[in-house]
């Protein structure tokens, strides 16, 4: 009987010993797992912040060639080459961000993205909101109509009119300030606009040369009267105390204008 006693007795502490033994190991196994995880967790963040700095984010609204617009699913245009050589100029990967035009000059405010380039003309409004590079395009403001039955005789003849503008556009502005029209139309997208127009819903479209001529060649029951109507400046919108990226901008900007490069962009894009 005593030595069933010994025999039970060293039975359990090697039950209890194996039992711990387990345990450690066990834990041991789960502190590994869980210091592995945290590691893999920091490299998924520094990875991430990484990307995010590599990349620079720009806002646009591709409709509005030759400025910007669609090829299939890529966003083209003038602004985009000079944003793809602001991109190269700091060794980032350029991301374009299409969107409504309003909702473009909305963001860059915000800091969600780095800069706008969509033919946005400064003006002392925007200038108390977001800051502006050196201008890299002077732009002409025309009147468009319909073709067969046109409603507007001259640039001088838009009074008591209904005259279609893209929202937030300075032809917006300019209008409101400067005509007595019947109506103001507000578009988000030109083409919306021109096909009003050609329903003649609207009497007018007033806007920059360049994608008034677009929307002729695209459809021919519209023309642009003789004359224009006033003359801008284009340049490119950051948000408001960043100094640094505006010095790059205007420094890639004035490079692009000194070699030509601007009037390259522009020619290949108007002379297809």
């Amino acid at each position: 009987m005593k030595k069933l006693s010994v025999l039970f007795v060293i039975l359990v502490m090697m039950t209890g010993i194996l039992a711990a033994c387990g345990t450690k190991e066990e834990g041991k196994k789960e502190g590994q797992d869980t210091v592995e995880e945290n590691v893999k967790d920091d490299e998924t963040e520094d990875k991430t912040d990484a990307e995010e700095s590599n990349t620079i984010i720009v806002g646009t609204e591709a409709g509005f060639a030759p400025y910007e617009y669609m090829v299939g699913n890529d966003v083209v245009g003038i602004d985009m080459d000079i944003s793809q050589a602001i991109a190269d100029a700091l060794g980032k990967e350029l991301v374009i961000k299409n969107m409504e035009f309003d909702g473009a000059l909305l963001q860059v405010q915000q800091g969600t993205i780095d800069f706008v380039a969509a033919g946005v003309s400064v003006s002392e409004e925007r200038k108390e909101v977001m800051d502006f590079s050196i201008d890299y395009v002077d732009s002409t403001e025309v009147v468009l109509v319909n073709k067969e039955n046109p409603a507007v005789a001259s640039v001088d003849d838009l009074d008591g009119k209904v005259i279609g503008v893209q929202q937030g556009n300075i032809a917006d502005f300019y209008v409101e300030a400067n005509i007595d029209a019947k109506e103001i139309k507000r578009y988000s997208k030109f083409a919306q606009a021109a096909q009003d127009l050609i329903n003649n819903k609207i009497d007018c479209v007033v806007m920059d040369l360049y994608p008034a001529q677009d929307l002729v060649a695209a459809n021919e029951e519209l023309i642009i009267l003789d004359g224009i109507l006033f003359e801008d400046k284009y340049a490119i919108a950051v948000q408001k105390g960043n100094q640094e990226l505006l010095d790059q901008i205007n420094a890639v900007i004035q490079e692009l204008k000194d070699t030509g490069k601007i009037e390259e962009f522009t020619a290949n894009h108007t002379n297809n």
